[in-house]
């Protein structure tokens, strides 16, 4: 899991707004990558999954794009754990730090749990997922598209890197 994944194309890259360099870590520090900002598929995720490895009301998620995510220490410390058939969800073996998902038919596709960033990120959530396995506590906000499930709209349509 050293190094980029695999490129993306340029225009696209440019057409999602200023490029910025972001750094993310564990817990404990010992697994730290950077990535390439904006990030794209911003959201937040309420399903039972994403709510168990966080340990939180929800995880919020977000995609570098191909190409632009970097580990950087600590490879050796990670640790995966297939959750659903070919998702595979990426921690630190060390302090359990939740760090990504990936996905077994497209290896270079990550999607950050944006918790671990150690930089502030502009990106707002676009979108709430999975809002029929919220936790009772759990207050949605209104100002954002929400799907009862995935992305069960017809007005809306996921960005090209992908989904949640």
């Amino acid at each position: 899991m050293r190094g980029r994944t695999s490129s993306g194309p340029e225009s696209e890259r440019a057409a999602s707004g200023p490029i910025r360099t972001l750094a993310g870590s564990c817990l404990c520090g010992g697994v730290t990558y950077r990535c390439e900002a904006p990030l794209v598929a911003v959201a937040r995720c309420h399903c039972v999954e994403c709510r168990k490895q966080s340990g939180a009301e929800h995880a919020t998620n977000g995609e570098p794009r191909r190409g632009s995510f970097w580990l950087e220490t600590g490879g050796e410390l990670l640790r995966a754990f297939e959750s659903s058939p070919g998702q595979l969800r990426v921690f630190c073996g060390r302090c359990g730090s939740p760090i990504m998902k990936r996905y077994a038919n497209d290896p270079d596709r990550v999607r950050l749990r944006l918790g671990l960033l150690d930089d502030d990120l502009e990106e707002e959530p676009e979108i709430q997922v999975f809002a029929s396995e919220k936790m009772g506590l759990t207050r949605i906000d209104t100002t954002i598209p929400t799907f009862e499930r995935g992305f069960d709209s017809p007005r809306y349509s996921p960005p090209s890197a992908g989904t949640p």
